[in-house]
């Protein structure tokens, strides 16, 4: 698992605080934000967007992801979710990220900007099921 200094950590938090802002939540009101940095050190926001089909919603983290995949990227180091009561990633969340590494940092924090629970994707996922299990 890579080594985040406190000032790192606080900045990807800062910066999901900041993104939350954006997000559209007209259902449920939940505003989450994600920030996600990449091994080449760059950062890719996310918001969850709601929809009156609520199965065709999607997480901020998995938009923050699939922002960074769009531009090539497929290592990353550490993601931050912020939400006001500092809620944990979704399950389909858990598995999109464990699609690109095991190791990556997980900091969940609340609206405030106060980390609550630093771990990994495998911390948050035991027994994931990744690409290796397909037997490529």
């Amino acid at each position: 698992m890579t080594e985040l200094t406190d000032v790192e950590k606080q900045a990807l938090i800062d910066l999901a605080n900041e993104a939350r802002k954006l997000a559209y939540v007209p259902y449920s009101n939940y505003h989450v934000g994600a920030a996600l940095r990449t091994k080449s050190g760059r950062v890719y926001t996310g918001v969850n967007v709601e929809s009156a089909a609520y199965p065709t919603t999607m997480c901020a983290e998995r938009v923050a992801v699939y922002k960074a995949v769009s531009e090539g990227e497929r290592a990353f180091e550490a993601i931050a979710v912020v939400t006001d009561n500092g809620g944990s990633p979704c399950g389909g969340c858990r598995q999109v990220l464990a699609e690109f590494g095991l190791e990556t940092v997980v900091l969940i924090a609340d609206g405030s900007g106060r980390l609550v629970v630093e771990t990994s994707v495998g911390g948050l996922l035991p027994l994931a099921f990744t690409p290796e299990h397909l037997g490529k």
